[in-house]
């Protein structure tokens, strides 16, 4: 077995609370989620996601779904309607 060793990170506060308590509904800690990353790097010979900068039009449409600005309520119906 490898030896295992230490390593700092540096992280927000915040962001790491919120990482724990995803990780915690899973029954892991951050180390383990921090190894299984890394782990999927090595075995991917990359970063394990798709890291995208959406377009403006892109970015505005974000904008305003969080907003709530230019949405549409549509009923289950009316989207099988318009798959046909």
């Amino acid at each position: 077995m490898t030896a295992k060793v230490r390593t700092n990170v540096y992280l927000d506060s915040e962001m790491k609370a919120k990482a724990q308590e995803i990780f915690k509904t899973y029954g892991i800690g951050l180390s383990d989620a921090f190894n299984m990353f890394l782990s999927q790097s090595v075995l991917e010979r990359g970063i394990p996601f798709q890291i995208k900068i959406p377009n403006d039009e892109t970015m505005k449409a974000i904008k305003d779904a969080r907003n709530g600005k230019n949405m549409t309520k549509v009923t289950l119906e009316e989207l099988k309607e318009r798959s046909v």
